[in-house]
């Protein structure tokens, strides 16, 4: 490469620069040809990670490589002392940037990774909701210590501000309190966030009930939660919402839910075929986890009595759906078969008093 520049001395100083630049270019394409194709080869192998690889890869390396052969041959080129620095400096910071996309996505490919791993599709699924909970913070934070890392090193790069460094260190304990009293409301979520992911009093895909909304948790984020309600719109909470107020959380502990079923019936319904019918229905249907299921008299008024019925399910929306097949063909049962045990008002006629049956018939 010094041999090739040294024939161009004679020419203008951009034609050199030109060239390298276009030269470092195709390489650099070349080079990321020859390791995506690479990539794709060993797919056949560990498909899972080389696909993630390539799929978060394939954008970062465009500039990476031909930014790194232009810091080496930009000291080749003979050029005024000046613009090779402004050169350097410029690449330097692109340098910078670059690497820390690479390592941005290299981050995504971990998730990727781990997600495999901790699968939430399956019906025991709460220790795999603890992990990804705990992922998706950790990622957050560190894709923020990243970009606070580059940023710093981008700043290091320029003389002039090494050269103040120790007048900006002796300054930053006053700023840090400036900015600490700037942005308390945002440290105080960032906080919040780290007690979440930790202490997980809500994890991904818990169902929930918050503001009056019952939902399932879709994002957890530095700052905010996403609470995905159950008509599909989206709820969405500071976090320290999660941390200073009472909540309902359905699936603390394990992903089955209880559900229940209310009947109001008239006094005249015999329980057996209800509970018998009840069973039935249990028994016929996917949705019912075979675990518990009961039927009990559990209030009465002056009209009708209060049948409960209890059955488990998987999880929240499986839930959901068993109680409406119940809640349907109990009904139907009872249309069917014992339709004068539906709730009525009963009315008692008496006779009337003498004096007013006389005056009636003398009227």
């Amino acid at each position: 490469m010094p041999l090739i520049f040294d024939e161009l001395s004679g020419l203008p100083s951009w034609v050199p620069v030109v060239l390298l630049f276009s030269l470092s270019f195709v390489l650099g394409f070349l080079a990321r040809l020859i390791l995506l194709r690479f990539i794709r080869y060993w797919q056949s192998r560990d498909r899972k990670l080389f696909k993630s690889l390539e799929k978060h890869l394939r954008g970062s390396m465009f500039l990476f490589i031909p930014l790194l052969l232009i810091n080496v041959g930009i000291n080749y080129i003979n050029i005024h002392p000046d613009l090779l620095v402004f050169i350097t400096n410029t690449v330097n910071v692109f340098i910078i940037l670059s690497f820390c996309s690479v390592l941005i996505r290299l981050t995504n490919v971990a998730q990727d990774m781990l997600y495999i791993r901790y699968d939430i599709n399956i019906s025991n699924n709460l220790r795999a909701r603890k992990i990804r909970t705990q992922i998706i913070y950790v990622k957050k934070v560190v894709i923020v210590i990243l970009v606070l890392f580059c940023l710093s090193l981008i700043l290091l790069s320029f003389p002039g501000v090494r050269k103040f460094g120790t007048t900006i260190l002796a300054g930053a304990g006053v700023a840090g309190i400036i900015i600490g009293f700037a942005l308390q409301k945002s440290l105080v979520n960032l906080f919040a966030g780290i007690q979440i992911a930790f202490t997980q009093p809500i994890k991904i895909d818990d169902a929930v009930v918050v503001e009056k909304e019952w939902g399932w948790i879709e994002e957890i984020n530095l700052t905010y939660v996403v609470v995905r309600i159950w008509d599909l719109r989206r709820l969405v909470l500071p976090i320290t919402y999660f941390t200073e107020n009472p909540f309902q959380n359905w699936t603390r502990n394990n992903a089955q839910i209880l559900g229940s079923v209310f009947l109001y019936v008239d006094y005249s319904m015999p329980l057996e075929p209800l509970r018998q019918h009840f069973d039935k229905v249990l028994n016929e249907t996917k949705l019912w986890d075979r675990e518990t299921k009961v039927l009990q008299v559990t209030d009465t008024t002056e009209k009708t009595m209060t049948i409960r019925m209890l059955m488990t399910a998987q999880n929240s929306p499986i839930a959901f759906d068993l109680r409406c097949h119940v809640r349907e063909k109990m009904i139907e049962f009872i249309q069917q078969n014992y339709p004068q045990s539906l709730p009525h008002v009963r009315a008692s006629l008496t006779d009337t008093a003498p004096e007013k049956r006389s005056e009636l018939q003398a009227f």
